[in-house]
């Protein structure tokens, strides 16, 4: 029997994540909330990019689509700049008894150590409530930071240090949140959200300690750096305008230190042109790759190039963000209460993938 699911949110991830709900029969669409006036009242298929009508039409009514009584709900709302609002919708779908899967609020992928005790204890209250779990992912923060640098792990006989890195061209993103978010076309004089000081070893700090925790390992704190580099000229990308002295290239990391060395790295270098910097470290192929380097015994350098059919390397890291939540949705729904992780979830759920050429 199908498993009855809602979704909440139709933005980049939302919108993939929507289209699996509803092109697999393993799953059942019962309702959609969306946030922007101008979706509601679309249907379903629309939003997700689809040409089929699935009769279910958007609504900005949380509480209308949890009446639905879906078994999760896919949550893909932002969360990065509406933390309070998102952390209060999951503790209310959660208490209503409806397991929730979802791309946001990322602090959830790993609390411990990185949200305050009590905030994290009324989500648990909730899933308590509802008898309900969670599980937030995403990519990176995510699976490149957990799931792939935990099996290449699981091989060595020591490790001195884990290093996951984004090297990503991000000209073709169109997240304009994100992009202001980080600071991208504009003033270098300005010093964006993500750059406050702390922002970042909140951000990468779930990713830091559950792979930490992973690994046996206790951080003694978490430092941050990076580098920014302006437009050498106007140019634009697929969010709009970059100007001559903006910014067009960052480069940042995020160390999880033990006994004063870096034992867990994250590195982003992300670039508006791929001629910008050439002097930082390139993708392997394309616009676009990640590359875990675990220095031991083995030591590895692995390279993930991910690539898509519908789109470039932006869309297929997007596509593997949405697939990682969709997936785990029947694993989430057997699990025990309360926020689950990388760590006590099965490697693969029971959804059904394979499909004719």
């Amino acid at each position: 029997m199908a498993i009855r699911v809602a979704h909440i949110g139709t933005g980049n991830v939302g919108r993939m994540a929507l289209s699996e709900l509803i092109e697999n029969p393993g799953f059942e669409l019962t309702g959609l909330c969306v946030s922007a006036d101008e979706k509601v009242g679309k249907d379903a298929g629309e939003l997700a990019g689809l040409d089929v009508k699935t009769g279910i039409l958007a609504t900005k009514d949380l509480d209308a689509v949890l009446a639905t009584e879906p078994e999760c709900a896919v949550y893909c709302a932002m969360g990065d700049t509406r933390m309070p609002e998102a952390m209060e919708d999951v503790r209310k779908i959660l208490a209503a008894g409806i397991n929730v899967v979802g791309s946001s609020p990322g602090l959830l992928q790993y609390p411990w150590g990185v949200m305050p005790d009590k905030y994290i204890q009324r989500v648990e209250d909730a899933a308590r409530q509802g008898n309900s779990s969670l599980f937030i992912s995403g990519v990176d923060p995510g699976f490149v930071n957990d799931l792939i640098p935990l099996a290449l792990a699981s091989t060595c006989q020591r490790i001195e240090q884990v290093r996951c890195m984004e090297i990503h061209d991000y000209a073709s993103y169109d997240g304009a949140e994100v992009m202001h978010y980080m600071g991208f076309a504009r003033s270098m004089d300005e010093i964006p959200m993500l750059l406050q000081p702390g922002v970042l070893s909140i951000a990468w700090g779930t990713a830091i300690r559950q792979l930490a925790a992973g690994l046996g390992i206790e951080v003694d704190e978490i430092t941050e750096s990076y580098q920014r580099e302006p437009a050498p000229e106007d140019f634009d990308i697929a969010v709009g305008h970059v100007a001559k002295g903006t910014l067009a290239v960052l480069q940042f990391e995020i160390r999880g230190m033990v006994n004063g060395h870096p034992a867990i790295v994250i590195e982003h270098i992300t670039r508006l042109r791929p001629d910008l910097r050439p002097d930082l470290p390139q993708p392997a192929a394309g616009g676009g790759s990640y590359r875990i380097e675990i220095t031991g015994e083995p030591s590895y350098a692995v390279d993930i190039v991910p690539s898509s059919s519908y789109g470039d390397h932006n869309q297929a890291a997007i596509a593997g963000a949405a697939g990682r939540i969709v997936n785990a949705i029947p694993a989430v729904i057997a699990a025990p209460p309360g926020i689950r992780t990388t760590l006590n979830l099965p490697l693969v759920s029971e959804v059904e993938l394979f499909a004719k050429p």
